[in-house]
């Protein structure tokens, strides 16, 4: 019978490869991590890379929507006090315009439709977080002013019509602001400063145009009617952010379960693994101790 004159080196070198895949399965136990090196698994490294990338998109998606939900939310909610203070505007302009308030009293409403304006004004100019959230495009600009040079006074607007965009992970485009120009300073009948200015002007002399009162008063209304219109355009843009956050959190919670198996140990079969590798270990050793114990036996007899 020929014996292979390499079986030892073979043994060992078979010693060593159960000792490291030992080593290996003993650290996939302890760490609960089935892919720890690239060499390892290529495929499940190359995957895992792709699908965490992709979560760290969603993450910064998901913070994004956050952000723009917070601005959407104080619009929406500034829009509410702006119709709010107009409501009252229109009752003060038609108690004046019933043609049995004094001079005095005419006066008096004309000076608190002035502090509605004012008070519209503070609204119109609103921030967040440092930006105000009426100036289209030019955020860090205080969008309106009132000159009182004139009378009635002229309220301009200092922003632009730019209108900013948020982009879902499959394309879709959701408004984020609609430009204070086209909510306050509508054309025509639409525009919420040139009304409320206007009144202030009807009755600041005590003294009332009724036809011109009430036609500025009507507009006033019309107008209010419109910001309420723009205010439902912001109501829209809200559900829709909502909704984009909520799809790309589900995305996300699937991705991370999927990264977490394709990483994960089984812990039943690494296990198994391990026993087998260990029994195989013992069985080499065992084989190596009565090799050298033959080889060692055999030389003496030779002596």
């Amino acid at each position: 019978m020929r014996v292979d004159p390499n079986y030892v080196t073979t043994l060992v070198g078979s010693l060593d490869q159960a000792q490291a895949s030992q080593q290996q399965l003993t650290a996939e136990l302890s760490s609960g991590v089935s892919v720890t090196s690239l060499s390892q698994n290529p495929v499940a490294s190359g995957e895992n890379v792709l699908l965490l990338n992709q979560i760290q998109q969603d993450d910064s998606f998901t913070q994004s929507t956050n952000l723009v939900t917070g601005q959407l939310q104080v619009a929406d909610s500034t829009l509410g006090s702006v119709v709010a203070q107009l409501t009252q505007a229109i009752s003060l302009a038609t108690q004046a315009n019933n043609g049995t308030e004094n001079a005095s009293d005419v006066k008096s409403v004309s000076n608190q439709i002035s502090g509605i304006l004012d008070e519209v004004q503070s609204l119109a100019n609103t921030s967040y977080q440092g930006q105000y959230i009426f100036s289209g495009g030019q955020t860090s600009t205080t969008p309106f002013a009132t000159s009182n040079a004139t009378s009635p006074a002229v309220t301009t607007y200092n922003g632009d019509a730019d209108i900013n965009y948020l982009v879902t992970p499959n394309g879709q485009k959701i408004q984020l602001n609609v430009p204070g120009s086209q909510i306050f300073l509508g054309s025509g009948a639409n525009s919420v400063f040139g009304a409320l200015n206007a009144l202030v002007a009807d009755y600041a002399s005590g003294t009332v145009n009724t036809a011109q009162a009430v036609s500025d008063t009507a507009a006033l209304s019309t107008a209010m009617g419109y910001v309420s219109q723009q205010r439902v355009t912001i109501d829209n843009s809200i559900s829709q952010v909502t909704a984009a956050g909520d799809a790309v959190t589900n995305v996300q919670t699937q991705l991370t379960s999927a990264q977490s198996s394709l990483m994960q140990a089984d812990v039943g079969q690494v296990s198994t693994q391990l026993s087998l590798a260990e029994t195989q270990q013992t069985a080499l050793e065992d084989v190596i101790a009565q090799m050298e114990s033959q080889s060692n036996s055999l030389f003496s007899k030779l002596q």
